[in-house]
């Protein structure tokens, strides 16, 4: 199961934010008014991580989704060219 957690962990870095948001659903039994908080904090992450995949891509890095150790890395060089 842990091996999963880690498959799940890279291929997807906004893993965090959909547990998160799944289990506001659960809390509040799927009221997505009362998870509208996580909702758009996933949806944020969604669209950061497509927008640095689409970026790698173009620039020939592979893989398009950088490994777990250094997304941190990666996301503050994004948001610093953003300016977000």
């Amino acid at each position: 199961m842990k091996q999963l957690k880690n498959d799940a962990a890279q291929n997807n870095p906004c893993l965090k934010e959909q547990e998160l948001t799944y289990k506001c659903y659960n809390k509040n039994n799927f009221d997505y008014d009362k998870c509208a908080l996580q909702i758009e904090n996933y949806k944020s992450c969604k669209s950061f991580w497509h927008m640095v995949r689409m970026d790698r891509k173009r620039k020939g890095i592979n893989p398009n989704v950088p490994p777990v150790e250094e997304r941190e890395q990666v996301k503050k060089e994004y948001l610093s060219r953003f300016g977000k």
